[in-house]
């Protein structure tokens, strides 16, 4: 009696639990939830506090629309040590850093080639609708794949990607291998190659014969709103700003309309750069019909603009303030005309930086702290080196940071480059101004912090970078009296934002450290494809809805 009691009991327990099982649901998606387009908009050289900086002086509709509507991770890091652009850039993309993407700067010394090799340099390659100066560019420097890449593989090839900046990098690394790429040229064209195909499209042409960038000229250069306004900035004129050629100061208005029909390059140290950018990625939008198919598009635009004020200005001039209050209104009507094209709710857009930008260490040294820019000191290594050991040009180059010593030269001088190497670390090490010099290729011995160790790190490549790396102290870089730079990896280099819109976001913010390497997983996560091929970023769950 008791055994059977205790039976029924146990099936009427395992019947219960069954029935509070809940039961599985099919998967009753009848088409994988995707956008129609999604959008990567890199701001070159934009710090991450430059979103709240001018933030009360921004309007409803560019950033504030991101930030309000949006998803923001504030503390996102790139992770590795050299902030530059197609290192930037590539890193966006590509979920990667230089040891294993391959793009390790701008520009690196290159030792089969014996001479400095640019980032997107290709000689196998001819410029369309370039001038006679035009260098031929595609992306085959870059190793991995990017995320452009993988959603073109994941449709096959059914998507359409176009990569868009004034600057040959930040369009074509974005756009990967197997997209489109445009690029602005000195003589007024947007330009492409033939990796791309035989000649431009005819909406291209047809934006080219218009020659926008002299209506742009025509206006000048004056401040959006009155200059007592502008009180997130120093005094429109200051000795640590860089000028124009034909300036006698930096001060506003700066004059534009001597350049019509002569010089259309100088348009790229102008806020009207980004104009350009923005109205030749709206005439991409239209003509390439993008997120008018049945597959999810991608365009890819960059910002440079900002860069090149940013460089010759400054992160406190009035310069760069009117630059972005002007940028955050071409925002707005940007994302208005994605509205009225795509469809309002079916793109989604993320904002990002390739790098930040330091303060002008003259600024800085005016207010008190003890900064300096400080001029390139290869000549005296040089120098140096030959005085110990009776060789002449034991140094190759010196770029990124890093000295690529000349190995051949050394070895057929029967020198130690053990010695070499340590004779030039000592010096160094000598230096005040420099924090740290070390052998590139003993970075897990050196004495750093582990999250300064880890950036040196995945910024050295072995087949691509240097014999030695200098680390300066915090506030110094090489460079001029006037303007400013990157390349570091302080904060002020390496923090950006990284803000998502749209569809399949889920707004809010994150305060935890992301990096630039999540990015690109948690677009593939987005999207339900696979992430490139060198990827070591994660998704960040806490921005999607699905």
């Amino acid at each position: 009696m008791i055994k059977r009691f205790v039976l029924g009991s146990v099936l009427l327990t395992v019947f219960a639990i069954g029935i509070a099982q809940p039961v599985a649901k099919k998967n009753t998606l009848k088409k994988l939830p995707r956008p129609k387009l999604v959008v990567g908009l890199v701001v070159d050289q934009m710090r991450w506090d430059f979103l709240y900086r001018y933030y009360n002086k921004y309007g409803a509709g560019g950033f504030r629309r991101l930030l309000d509507q949006g998803f923001s991770a504030e503390n996102t890091m790139i992770p590795y040590a050299l902030t530059v652009t197609a290192a930037g850039h590539a890193c966006v993309y590509t979920g990667s850093v230089p040891a294993l993407n391959g793009i390790v700067g701008n520009e690196w010394y290159s030792r089969a080639l014996g001479r400095d090799v640019y980032c997107v340099e290709d000689e196998g390659v001819t410029i369309i609708g370039g001038s006679a100066r035009s260098e031929p560019m595609s992306p085959r420097n870059l190793w991995a794949t990017t995320i452009t890449d993988q959603l073109r593989l994941a449709t096959n090839f059914k998507s359409k990607v176009v990569g868009i900046s004034i600057k040959d990098r930040g369009s074509i690394l974005p756009a990967g291998h197997f997209g489109s790429a445009y690029w602005y040229a000195d003589n007024g064209n947007w330009v492409t190659s033939s990796y791309y195909g035989s000649q431009l499209p005819e909406w291209v042409s047809n934006f080219n014969g218009k020659k926008y960038a002299d209506s742009f000229y025509a206006k000048e250069w004056t401040l959006k709103n009155p200059l007592s306004s502008y009180t997130d900035s120093d005094k429109d004129s200051s000795l640590y700003e860089g000028k124009f050629a034909y300036e006698g100061a930096p001060v506003f208005p700066h004059k534009t309309s001597n350049y019509i029909g002569v010089n259309y390059g100088f348009i790229r140290g102008t806020p009207y750069g980004n104009s350009l950018t923005l109205k030749f990625a709206e005439a991409a939008l239209v003509a390439e019909k993008l997120g008018k198919g049945e597959q999810t598009d991608f365009l890819a635009v960059s910002c440079s603009s900002t860069d090149y004020v940013g460089h010759m200005f400054g992160p406190n001039s009035v310069e760069t303030e009117d630059t972005y209050l002007r940028l955050d209104a071409e925002l707005a009507d940007f994302f208005n005309a994605l509205d009225k094209q795509v469809g309002k709710g079916q793109w989604t857009i993320f904002l990002t930086a390739d790098h930040g930008v330091a303060h002008v260490p003259r600024f800085l040294k005016n207010n008190g702290l003890n900064v300096a820019a400080l001029p390139s000191s290869s000549a005296a290594l040089q120098a140096s080196l030959e005085s110990k050991f009776q060789v002449k040009n034991l140094i190759s180059s010196t770029s990124n940071y890093q000295i690529y010593l000349n190995r051949r030269r050394i070895d057929s001088a029967k020198l130690s480059i053990t010695d070499i190497k340590q004779h030039l670390i000592d010096r160094l090490n000598a230096d005040s101004n420099v924090l740290m010099a070390f052998d590139a290729e003993e970075i897990s011995a050196v004495n750093l912090p582990t999250e300064v160790k880890e950036r040196f790190l995945k910024g050295f490549n072995q087949k691509l970078s240097g014999d030695i790396q200098i680390v300066l102290k915090p506030g110094f870089f090489n460079g001029y009296q006037t303007g400013t730079t990157h390349g570091t990896w302080n904060p002020y280099d390496a923090h950006i934002p990284f803000v998502m819109m749209g569809w399949g976001v889920k707004p809010g913010r994150l305060y935890r450290e992301t990096y630039m390497t999540d990015i690109a997983p948690t677009i593939a996560a987005l999207l339900h494809i696979q992430m490139p091929d060198a990827c070591i970023g994660k998704p960040v769950p806490e921005a999607l809805l699905y």
